[in-house]
Formats: structure tokens, C-alpha cells, sequence
């Protein structure tokens, strides 16, 4: 079975009188990974799809055409996953490759045809995808976690000791616009990013994970002289537009993937928003 809700943009302006109701509807998508099916956003913010693919007893494939008016799904997208359940395998136009828990995949443009399947249906494997729109064909690459030098920053003291591993990232693969990553906050550490950002030139989304219950993340966003929050579950997303900080905070520690699309690839494009001006 596959699920593809459509979610809108919105203006900064938009969102000044949301009530906590109304702001979870538009920014938070509250089933990821569902046993035995495909769950995905269709987020008009740079128009990227995201979600997950959790199958159990039979294999599943992404079949995306007449919503989005071609003739296969990656006719004109490109699409990264990264496996954060059990062990699976996917099937790229035929070719076979095991995707245990951590490794990720680049596929890019034209390809016709990726199925993923689980090891066991009861310990299935959990694959999160990000697709965007692209206007080159890059060659698709297998990523694993091991083969990542992370990026450790942070500190003890300030809460946000992590460890960012950069998937698809011109140091890694080529992409068109697509960027994707792994970030695992050491245990005592909460945020995952203070001070906070924006990047008005690419939008982006979360997943949180590996959070046991009843543990929580209280995702900040809005503009920076106006935050508005949302309190985040286990194996929630979260749509973070261009104009949006977006900053966390946990109960315990905990990890994310997050994906990025929009006019360029450098990572470290943003704006830093001091603290004293955070309201």
C-alpha cells in the first residue's frame, strides 16, 4: 500500500496565529514508517517528497506517475534513503544491494525501477527516502556509515555534542541539489543546533529517531524574532521552510536525518541568528 499526502507552503505571515492544532497539521507529519507500506509527503517547498518505506512480508515500490505528470518516478527526481531499521536489501533496476541498518543510497535520474525489501518481516527494515527534482544524471552510489568520517562538534557543557555523517555531500557523490545526512547526538546532549539558522537559498526536513518512550525533541521554527515550537514523537518529521530556524531540543538524546534541497549544495550556506535576537 501507498500513502502520498500533499502539503502546501506558507508564509511567514501565515503562521502568526496558528494554534498548536493548526501549526502541527501543516509542519508535522505524525506516521513515518508504517509495517508493510510506503508513507510519503509531497511538500510544495522545493517540491521534495519524503518519507518512508517499511516492508515486511512482500517487497515494496515507490509507483509515483500521474502525480507528478511523468512517466516513472525518478524519470526527472533523484532520491536518497538511508535504512534505520533491520536489515533489507534494495533493488536498483535489477541489481541488488544489502542495506543493513545505517547505509544509505544515492539514485539518481532515470532510474526506473527501486524495490526495497526487509531480511524479517518482524524486525523490518526501515528505509527513509528524500527525492527532489533534478536536471542531471549522477551515478548511483552505496553509502554506508562506516566508510563516513563524521564531522564531531559540539561540546558537553552547552548540551550538543553530535556527530554529523554526511551522506550524499559533494565530499561523498555527486547530486543535482539534493544533500542528506545522519547527525547522533552523544548521550547527555539535547540540542542539535543552538545557535540556530536559517538558509533562505534551500529548505529542509527531519526525522527524529531512536528515541524510547516517553522521551520527546521540542522542534523550534518560525522566524527568528518570532519561534513557535513543535512537540515531536519518535519517528516524526518535520517540514522546515527556507525562512524557518530549525533547532531542537530532547529530553534525552537522540538521532535525525535531515535533507536539504534547493538553489546549491554548500553545506555551510546559512545565516546565523545570534542569540539576542531569538525572540
Amino acid at each position: 500500500m501507498q500513502n502520498l499526502e500533499t502539503r502546501y507552503t506558507h508564509s511567514p505571515l501565515d503562521i502568526r496565529h496558528y494554534s498548536t492544532e493548526e501549526l502541527r497539521r501543516e509542519f508535522l507529519v505524525e506516521k513515518v514508517f508504517v509495517p508493510g507500506e510506503i508513507s510519503l509527503t509531497y511538500t510544495h517547498n522545493d517540491r521534495m517528497i519524503f518519507g518512508g518505506v517499511t516492508p515486511t512480508e512482500k517487497p515494496l515500490e515507490i509507483v509515483l506517475s500521474d502525480a507528478l505528470g511523468v512517466d516513472y518516478f525518478l524519470e526527472r527526481r533523484e532520491m536518497g534513503v538511508i535504512n534505520v531499521g533491520g536489515p533489507g536489501k534494495i533493488i536498483i533496476d535489477g541489481i541488488t544491494d544489502a542495506m543493513g541498518k545505517q547505509d544509505g543510497y544515492y539514485i539518481g535520474k532515470e532510474t526506473r525501477h527501486v524495490i526495497f525489501e526487509s531480511e524479517d518481516a518482524a524486525a523490518p527494515a526501515k528505509f527513509y527516502i528524500s527525492s527532489v527534482p533534478a536536471h542531471h544524471k549522477y551515478s548511483n552510489v552505496k553509502i554506508s556509515i562506516n566508510d563516513i568520517k563524521p564531522v564531531e562538534t559540539g561540546e558537553g557543557k552547552t548540551m550538543n555534542k553530535r556527530k554529523i555523517f554526511q551522506y550524499i555531500h559533494p565530499n561523498v557523490c555527486e547530486s543535482c541539489q539534493l544533500q542528506m545526512g545522519y547527525t547522533i547526538l552523544e548521550e547527555g546532549s539535547g540540542w542539535n543546533t543552538m545557535p540556530c539558522h536559517t538558509h533562505e537559498r534551500r529548505m529542509e526536513a527531519y526525522v527524529y529517531f531512536d528515541m524510547e518512550s516517553p522521551n520527546k525533541v521540542f522542534h523550534m521554527m518560525g522566524k527568528p524574532d518570532e519561534t513557535k515550537h513543535l512537540v515531536v514523537d519518535n519517528e516524526q518529521a518535520v517540514i522546515s521552510p527556507s525562512w524557518s530556524i530549525h533547532s531542537g531540543v530532547g529530553t534525552s538524546n537522540y538521532s535525525f536525518i535531515w535533507a536539504m534541497c534547493g538553489e546549491n549544495i554548500t553545506y555551510t550556506d546559512m545565516d546565523m541568528v545570534p542569540m539576542d535576537e531569538l525572540k
